[in-house]
């Protein structure tokens, strides 16, 4: 591995040299010697500030690659049944076996699918479409068929009073993917270069109830070098002792609490015990007011521990807040969803909800420890665009969601650089000793982020060049 001086760098102390040697920052300072960088790469920041390399702590690796290769089917581009029906006739044969893959989809469309509704606008191929929660697959009668929803057994398969699938498929991603013939999960190679060109050097996957062969994908895509960034799982089974590289870490255990249907608390407390027991913490999915409420009232029973998170908390009421300051209960956030669907939570939603939506300002304010994340692909991927949102909270037609959650770019960025197993902790920095995971600017900090990625000269990833701009 080669060494590299990063020259006349912007760091909050002022413009300084900083070597990078065996994937590790060895020395910051000020015109460091010429004759003990010998053999190392120059790379002049002309005054260019050097951050530590953005988390993302809330990502799904396998759902991103998926979607390149699937068709929008909603807001902004499809906003009605003849716009859907329209999209998956036009859709390219990119399956060996027909399948036409659909992601985005919301109800304002057409509606809550089923296999009769999606028949009647597309019947040639099978089609499966994924409403843009993530949550539920919508299957029409070919593809319904082709699964074999009829005879499965999967809890995740909805059926009505007959008994007869509907079409609609809760939560079971992997186990669609084996039903579908699709051995092995898709290829992460884009997905890394991709981060990697926004400055993002670790990601925390939050898929949930990852199987062997997802698990071993992910693995096998970092060791390999396909997804450089360093990995954090919380969907590892508690049951699963992974031989993992020290660059990829097994963080608390994802439990989803799912608005569409809410555990009951008896079995809620218990899968929080289980996960202790083992020595993790859990990572609680809560959208809703509700589900957020069921899950403090589990950790009143159980008891909690220091790397328990609730995933998104996209409402959270004012009293709640208070006791979130209390626990000192983790929140990772996604206020990039103001920015991609403001305007539909704007004319949907309660209109008492909406101060609620995705704080941060009032959490940071009282204490709460909070982190920033994409939830991509069901959110936008950039976080210079999340960090713009955190900042202005408008909505695409220009509106504003929740003007006291404003937080400023700097603390913004900040809820980024925070550990990845270390959620709400202070943000990282550079300095000897410190991984050499960085990101080059062009400018100062504070210009680069209203600039965005293209401010981005390159990233480092454990001393290693990841991304670099050419020209």
């Amino acid at each position: 591995m080669s060494a590299t001086l990063f020259r006349r760098v912007t760091l909050p102390a002022g413009v300084r040299d900083v070597i990078v040697d065996h994937g590790v920052i060895t020395a910051v300072g000020v015109d460091l010697d010429g004759g003990a960088i010998r053999g190392f790469e120059i790379i002049d920041g002309d005054g260019g500030a050097l951050i530590p390399g953005l988390h993302d702590h809330h990502i799904h690796l396998h759902a991103l690659a998926a979607a390149s290769a699937s068709v929008q089917c909603g807001p902004p581009l499809v906003t009605s049944s003849d716009d859907l029906a329209a999209t998956l006739d036009r859709a390219p044969d990119l399956d060996p076996a027909g399948w036409v893959r659909g992601v985005g989809y919301v109800e304002t469309v057409a509606g809550l699918l089923d296999c009769t509704t999606l028949d009647r606008l597309h019947s040639r191929r099978p089609v499966r479409i994924q409403h843009r929660s993530g949550a539920v697959w919508f299957l029409n009668t070919a593809a319904a068929e082709a699964v074999g929803l009829r005879t499965a057994e999967h809890p995740g398969v909805e059926r009505d009073d007959s008994g007869a699938p509907t079409g609609r498929v809760w939560r079971a991603d992997d186990w669609l993917r084996e039903r579908m013939g699709h051995s092995r999960p898709p290829d992460l190679s884009q997905v890394g270069s991709e981060l990697a060109r926004l400055g993002i050097t670790g990601v925390t996957d939050a898929t949930p109830e990852l199987s062997t062969e997802s698990l071993d994908a992910l693995v096998s895509s970092h060791v390999n070098g396909a997804v450089p960034q360093r990995l954090h799982l919380l969907g590892v089974p508690l049951d699963a002792t992974p031989d993992l590289p020290p660059t990829v870490t097994v963080g608390p255990f994802k439990i989803v609490l799912a608005d569409s249907d809410l555990p009951d608390f008896p079995s809620l407390c218990e899968r929080i015990r289980a996960a202790h027991s083992r020595g993790r913490g859990v990572a609680a999915h809560c959208v809703t007011r509700e589900a957020l409420l069921l899950l403090l009232a589990a950790f009143d029973e159980v008891g909690r521990r220091p790397d328990d998170r609730i995933e998104h908390g996209a409402i959270i009421a004012a009293e709640t807040v208070d006791e979130l300051s209390h626990t000192q209960i983790a929140v990772v956030t996604q206020p990039g969803f103001i920015a991609a669907r403001g305007d539909d939570y704007l004319d949907r939603l309660d209109a008492s909800d909406v101060p609620d939506l995705y704080r941060c300002a009032s959490l940071l304010e009282r204490g709460v420890p909070l982190a920033m994340s994409s939830d991509a692909p069901y959110g936008p991927v950039d976080p210079w665009e999340v960090i713009t949102a955190a900042a202005n909270r408008l909505t695409p037609d220009g509106r504003t969601v929740g003007a006291d959650e404003k937080l400023d770019r700097v603390t913004a960025l900040d809820r980024y650089l925070t550990p990845l197993s270390a959620v709400g902790a202070a943000p990282r920095t550079v300095r000897t000793g410190e991984p050499a995971d960085l990101v080059l600017l062009d400018d100062t900090l504070e210009s680069a982020l209203q600039t965005g990625r293209e401010a981005l000269h390159c990233t480092m990833i454990r001393g290693r060049i990841a991304y670099r701009r050419e020209g």
